[in-house]
């Protein structure tokens, strides 16, 4: 089955321009079909207090207010997505920026929460897996920003680890996927406060266990849980660890690759 490969890049290499030039060059050399979703950084959050429009975070998600939307809006979609691509580019690797809006690549409703209100956040509906699939086959490495729409004309602010699972869940029918998530630690660790501990392979019965112990704890458990979630709607694996070793992430000699255990 042909392959597909998906990763998820935080604000923490976005906003670091070594860690970000040195990730893109290993991105633009991965010789399978690609797709890049990437976060935010501090630049919305700066702008914002440029423009002296307060801005609320509830457990790490940003509150977004119309003129938030405005802000993440022009920043997600419009510099930091177009400064990949273009960067890309430079690379020889031919990458179109989307949001989900473009193509109409991901339908989302407006957060629906009992207690809060998260302003214009969107959950997302459905993936428009036709359109990845001509991109894809045309040879083209994709680059989505975490923006989203609700086929109402309205944008919505959506959470980029949300929307490479889905993407990648949506094309586990029709290729062989794996989901990447890059960020701060070297992947699942033994001890939080050792990087060397690397865990380097969970199943789902090692996670229970894992669990049970408290060694997966606090913000590793629900992005573990969306993982293992992915792994249940066909992705193949999902493997997690820092940027600065995507080729090592690869092959399996570096970070924490969950599998289904099958």
């Amino acid at each position: 089955m042909e392959q597909v490969i998906i990763i998820k890049v935080g604000g923490n290499i976005i906003d670091d321009e070594q860690q970000l030039t040195a990730f893109l060059q290993a991105f633009a050399h991965i010789a399978e079909k690609k797709i890049l979703v990437h976060g935010g950084g501090k630049l919305a959050t700066q702008l914002a207090a440029q423009l002296q429009i307060p801005q609320q975070m509830i457990d790490g998600r940003r509150i977004t207010d119309a003129a938030t939307l405005k802000i993440v809006s022009m920043v997600y979609a419009g510099h930091i997505n177009k400064n990949i691509v273009a960067r890309l580019q430079s690379l020889q690797c031919n990458a179109i920026g989307l949001t989900g809006a473009d193509g109409n690549l991901i339908q989302a409703h407006q957060r629906i929460h009992p207690t809060i209100d998260y302003g214009f956040v969107g959950d997302i509906d459905s993936v428009n897996t036709a359109l990845l699939q001509q991109l894809l086959n045309a040879n083209f490495s994709i680059v989505v920003a975490p923006i989203t729409h609700n086929t109402q004309a309205q944008l919505l602010n959506t959470n980029a680890d949300t929307i490479a699972q889905e993407i990648a869940t949506a094309l586990a029918k029709h290729y062989g996927v794996s989901l990447i998530y890059l960020f701060e630690k070297a992947g699942v660790l033994m001890d939080v406060h050792n990087d060397d501990s690397i865990i380097a392979s969970i199943t789902p019965q090692q996670f229970a266990q894992l669990k049970a112990q408290g060694i997966i704890a606090d913000g590793m458990l629900p992005k573990l849980e969306n993982a293992f979630s992915a792994l249940q709607k066909g992705v193949q694996r999902v493997i997690i660890g820092k940027a600065n070793v995507l080729p090592e992430l690869l092959n399996g000699t570096s970070g924490t690759t969950l599998t289904s255990g099958t």
